[in-house]
């Protein structure tokens, strides 16, 4: 049977949001994780000393830029360093905002893409020995607008997209020892700090949605925890977490 008891798992942007959501639903199931964060330590320190108490020495955090990619092998390092081994690497960590075509920059390409696409394929190269001693899996966290990108978010959906073809790649690449799937969540955090998304955006989204409500970052948290354990036969998919709305796009 496979259980999540004692398998270890390396999250990055794992202190809060949807990350957040993923540590505590893999946790409460007797997952060790290893969560990444890069500015927001005071909320990591808070996830680690919550479910720390729950069960003591089950948490660690690890601070990094995952933009420079010479630091990426230590995340894995350290976690097999601390944890002894690497079951689980979820790419989660994302940077989103829009970039409109005229005013696009550099800069703006190398934040978007280095964290959502870059990342991903030089930490997924530096876990790849540690998981295929495990017979582990990689989660990449995608987003639904892979197939129909989102108007004046061109960097993002290029990235996001590319995220997929990596999963894909990546799947061949590491079979059969390792399993790659990714979740491609919809509407279940609002952007923080955005006002395109004020209430009349919102109603409109909720009503291109076909089960007529936003979800939950749980939901997603659900989604990585199927991929990860219930889902042993299954790689290089793409899971929609969307209500449907990718549907009626």
């Amino acid at each position: 049977m496979n259980t999540i008891k004692n398998k270890i798992v390396l999250i990055t942007g794992g202190a809060k949001r949807v990350g957040a959501a993923i540590c505590r639903e893999l946790h409460a199931h007797g997952a060790h994780l290893m969560i990444h964060y890069n500015t927001s330590a005071a909320e990591a320190r808070a996830l680690q000393a919550e479910l720390n108490l729950l069960r003591p020495n089950s948490v660690a955090i690890i601070q990094g830029d995952l933009l420079n990619i010479a630091v990426l092998p230590n995340l894995v390092n350290e976690t097999v360093k601390h944890f002894g081994k690497l079951d689980v690497l979820i790419n989660n960590a994302s940077t989103y905002y829009p970039t409109e075509i005229g005013q696009i920059n550099e800069d703006n390409w190398q934040d978007l893409m280095g964290s959502n696409l870059k990342a991903p394929i030089f930490l997924a190269q530096a876990a790849a020995v540690e998981l295929r001693k495990s017979h582990g899996c990689i989660v990449n966290i995608t987003d639904m607008h892979i197939e129909r990108p989102k108007k004046g978010y061109i960097v993002y959906s290029v990235a996001k997209a590319g995220l997929v073809t990596l999963t894909k790649s990546l799947a061949q690449e590491l079979s059969p020892e390792v399993r790659v799937n990714a979740v491609a969540p919809g509407p279940v955090q609002w952007p923080e700090g955005n006002p395109q998304f004020d209430e009349v955006y919102r109603q409109r989204v909720i009503n291109q949605t076909l089960l007529k409500r936003v979800g939950t970052p749980d939901d997603v948290a659900k989604a990585a925890k199927f991929l990860i354990y219930d889902a042993p036969f299954i790689t290089g998919h793409v899971l929609a977490v969307d209500g449907g709305r990718s549907l009626n796009l």
